[in-house]
């Protein structure tokens, strides 16, 4: 058998993590298009490591924290502000601060999808990440993308917002705790290969009255905990048996996602301003059902 540095080459490293810091953040699911991508250029060797405990998943963990460590940056001073405001809050026992708010709010939201994924994580990994259920599930989440958005124009015009979306709206300081748990919810799609964290997120965000800007913002906040927890808990994989042969190749593609991520959310945070969710919509449409034909039948 060979050993996995032979599959894992820096070439392959560095195109995943490409893929992985550009697709976290775009709403076209990261995960799904680490299965995908993969066995869509014949790295078969590289797919079958997907569905099990294996050198591969601990390289995706550093995928992983390299593009929470990115979010950190470049959202650095809100975090400085939410932190502050969190501790403020502590000692007065009282949240102080819009920024304490939002912070309370992040962590309500994110309960129900770290506690989910601690749960559930493996065995739905192991279930659905496979090239034909990544397409059927990003497929899917073309259709959530494009629904939200039907059903996003109904809520704006509802509540007096416009039908366009793009005047007035709610702002995320006015969400309640239950709104923020429900978006948190939302989160718990994107543990199936092809649901995307970031487009789930979102849409729960326009349901509940938020803009697309103010909607992206709160769903990269709040992916920001989720996806580096996620990865720092699954750090001892990669400094274990799993690591062996991998690391040097594990750090460089966690350098190209970090850098890719910082990129990525910089131009999401400027194409929310005055765009939607339709162009990622159609796309995980066409070309989850691209990879649907190609690995179905």
């Amino acid at each position: 058998m060979r050993s996995y540095a032979v599959v894992l080459t820096f070439f392959r490293a560095i195109v995943i993590g490409l893929f992985q810091g550009v697709t976290e953040l775009f709403p076209v699911s990261s995960l799904g298009h680490s299965v995908l991508i993969p066995a869509l250029v014949g790295w078969d060797d590289i797919v079958k490591q997907q569905s099990t405990e294996s050198p591969y998943l601990a390289f995706l963990v550093a995928l992983h924290v390299g593009t929470a460590l990115a979010l950190l940056v470049y959202f650095r001073r809100d975090w400085v502000k939410i932190v502050g405001g969190l501790l403020d809050s502590a000692r007065q026992r009282r949240v102080t601060t819009p920024d304490a708010r939002l912070g309370m709010l992040l962590i309500v939201a994110t309960i129900p999808a770290g506690i989910t994924g601690l749960v559930f994580e493996h065995e739905l990994r192991t279930l659905f990440a496979k090239p034909t259920a990544a397409a059927i599930f990003l497929t899917i989440n073309g259709a959530i993308l494009l629904v939200g958005e039907r059903l996003r124009r109904r809520v704006a015009a509802g509540a007096g917002y416009g039908g366009d979306g793009f005047v007035g709206g709610r702002s995320i300081d006015s969400l309640s705790y239950g709104e923020a748990v429900f978006i948190g919810v939302t989160q718990i799609g994107a543990l199936f290969a092809g649901i995307s964290r970031s487009g789930i997120t979102m849409v729960g965000g326009l349901m509940r009255g938020l803009d697309h800007e103010d909607a992206a913002r709160f769903a990269f906040l709040l992916a920001t905990p989720i996806i580096l927890a996620a990865g720092v808990y699954k750090v001892p994989d990669l400094m274990g048996h799993l690591g062996d042969g991998i690391r040097g190749q594990a750090l460089a593609g966690a350098v190209v996602a970090a850098v890719a991520a910082y990129i990525s959310t910089r131009f999401l945070v400027r194409f929310f301003e005055t765009q939607t969710l339709t162009p990622f919509g159609i796309y995980c449409l066409g070309f989850g059902a691209f990879c649907i034909v190609r690995f179905a039948f």
